[in-house]
């Protein structure tokens, strides 16, 4: 019988290349807004509209992980659009979201990922892998606990601090979850933190400017979900960063799943978590 063990040191980043390359040549044979904005006529677990593109775009990792079972190795795996999987062992947990960003992918706005974490339990602190493929630029992003990140092959640098301006504000703060509303319900404290704000479209690829230091910082307005985070947020911390959710009973506590639970926080010092935290509040 395949172990626990073995199934956590699978070639995972292998897995996950082929399968961002698979996505990247879907997305090519779709590249019109009218093509990609097809929907299936369901919804995913996490309660939005399933497109053809999102559907397609599971059937291909999945399709990987199957390989991967059929190989003996055991592991369930939980998708944005079908929820649980069982491939034999609840103690190793895949978490897939197919494409973080699916509005940007149907519109062509650049930013749209794929995101991939591997984890030994079910909240964000017990992830193992993390991998991100941001389909705009081509950027690969990848994390193992205790090893640090990487961005297209280069180690990023766990020691670049946060950039602030002359009042002390930063230079550039990442928004998600940007609805007009819940902006201009935080737009005070917005406007006492950042000089600048950029909002992507992903949560997974905002993380992961935080991993970079492209961002100082990075807030979602309104809670999160599991599967757009799990991978980034591992980024992020290997990457020298910091993350939480303040709405859970620890810094990492949010669970691995498709449901809202917390705003999600990243920044490069404590002391800018704790400014944002208040941002989240």
């Amino acid at each position: 019988m395949t172990s626990t063990r073995s199934a956590l040191e699978a070639d995972w980043l292998g897995i996950c290349r082929r399968a961002a390359g698979e996505l990247s040549a879907m997305l090519a044979d779709v590249p019109t807004t009218n093509q990609r904005a097809v929907e299936t006529g369901t919804r995913g677990s996490g309660g939005d509209r399933t497109l053809v593109i999102d559907r397609d775009a599971e059937s291909l990792v999945l399709s990987e992980l199957q390989a991967l079972s059929d190989q003996g190795l055991k592991f369930v795996a939980f998708s944005e659009e079908r929820g649980e999987i069982d491939y034999g062992d609840p103690s190793v947990r895949v978490v897939i979201d197919p494409i973080d960003g699916s509005l940007n992918a149907k519109r062509g706005i650049p930013h749209h990922a794929l995101s991939i974490a591997v984890a030994t339990g079910q909240t964000m602190d017990d992830v193992e892998f993390a991998f991100v493929y941001d389909f705009g630029p081509g950027e690969e992003w990848w994390a193992r606990r205790g090893q640090g990140a990487w961005c297209n092959g280069v180690r990023l640098d766990p020691d670049i601090r946060e950039r602030r301006g002359r009042d002390g504000r930063l230079e550039v703060l990442g928004i998600e979850s940007a609805d007009p509303r819940w902006v201009a319900a935080s737009i005070d404290r917005l406007a006492a933190t950042a000089y600048r704000l950029r909002g992507l479209g992903t949560i997974a690829s905002s993380l992961c400017q935080v991993a970079a230091a492209r961002f100082d910082g990075m807030v979602s307005l309104r809670d999160a979900r599991g599967v757009d985070c799990a991978a980034g947020q591992l980024v992020v911390r290997e990457a020298g960063g910091l993350v939480s959710f303040p709405r859970c009973d620890g810094a990492l506590a949010a669970p691995l799943n498709a449901a809202p639970s917390s705003p999600v926080v990243a920044a490069r010092s404590p002391e800018v978590l704790q400014e944002l935290e208040k941002v989240a509040a």
